[in-house]
């Protein structure tokens, strides 16, 4: 009887650990170095939504939360708040809410903002970022900073990365590198990938498919045209493109056989970041042309391989010439 409730007194305070370490206010929160048998680190995992706290801070982050999942609903064309986005949703791009390993989640916002960007050369606040998502990924206008919607979004970005230490950031955090390939990425064939694997669901012509039901934003994004990304969205650098879809597509993919492969991965991003797409001015970005992604399409640039090398590759030269300057 006794060691019974020994076994029981154990287990019940292994199950009070786990929960500390859910819970928004629990003592327990570094739950970002767990291993699994193999010795290797379990990607990050949001925490519960019911763990949410019913109070007006967790409402907020429950609003964000929505905004984050629905943009185009509230901040959309048609938008129930303010037309500020062409019509896509943050969740387009940061999947499930921003809470899918290896989906570019929020996991590691909190605990690295504010920080330095190369891209802009200055010292950013989250708030800043998530404009960035609205002017360059969404085609769109910034949010005023102080605005309950931002506010919003800011909390539940700070929810999700409870337990995150500062500076840190968790496995699973963006998503999986791809490596470069030794060719340049070719256009032809990515649209041959994009005809047989992805325009099922964006579209013969790019264009996505709307979320009629709603009449809110798209259930896939388009992925050119004037409601796409522009010019100064991450997306249209080749790299982020090919280890996004390498990583997470075809969206209902059911194992690693079914994804692309990392040819294909760059193909396609080749070829649909050819198509027409809103422009921007991004004149002002990389200020240190040392700093400039050696996929980044655009002038000026800090040495003397041709613009369309920039473009389309072969981006391992360029990244193997400056490993040589350094």
């Amino acid at each position: 009887m006794k060691r019974k409730f020994i076994i029981l007194l154990a287990s019940a305070f292994a199950i009070a650990i786990v929960i500390l370490a859910l819970m928004p206010g629990g003592e327990v929160k570094d739950i970002t170095d767990t291993v699994n048998e193999d010795g290797l680190e379990w990607p990050w995992q949001a925490p519960d939504t019911a763990l949410i706290p019913h109070d007006d801070e967790g409402d907020l982050i429950r609003y964000g939360r929505e905004l984050i999942a629905y943009t185009a609903k509230y901040l959309g064309p048609k938008g129930i708040v303010a037309n500020k986005t062409n019509g896509m949703n943050c969740q387009n791009c940061h999947l499930e809410a921003g809470t899918k390993p290896w989906g570019n989640n929020y996991s590691g916002v909190a605990a690295n903002y504010p920080r330095f960007r190369e891209r802009s050369g200055m010292v950013e606040s989250i708030e800043k970022k998530i404009n960035d998502c609205f002017e360059r990924s969404m085609n769109g206008k910034p949010l005023d900073s102080l605005s309950r919607e931002m506010r919003a979004m800011v909390a539940y970005m700070k929810w999700l990365g409870q337990g995150v230490k500062k500076n840190e950031k968790p496995v699973g955090i963006s998503t999986k590198p791809v490596e470069y390939l030794d060719r340049a990425a070719d256009p032809e064939a990515g649209k041959r990938v994009y005809m047989l694997k992805c325009q099922r669901c964006h579209g013969a012509n790019g264009e996505g498919l709307a979320d009629s039901v709603s009449g809110f934003g798209f259930i896939y994004p388009p992925l050119w045209g004037k409601h796409s990304y522009n010019f100064g969205a991450s997306l249209y650098r080749l790299g982020k493109f090919a280890s996004f879809v390498k990583t997470n597509m075809p969206f209902d993919a059911r194992d690693e056989k079914d994804r692309l492969t990392t040819e294909e991965a760059w193909d396609v991003a080749a070829f649909v970041n050819s198509m027409d797409r809103p422009q921007k001015d991004i004149s002002m970005d990389w200020p240190d042309l040392k700093s400039k992604p050696a996929d980044h399409p655009f002038g000026p640039f800090p040495d003397s391989f041709p613009k369309h090398q920039y473009k389309y590759g072969p981006f391992k030269e360029i990244e193997q010439a400056r490993k040589v300057k350094q």
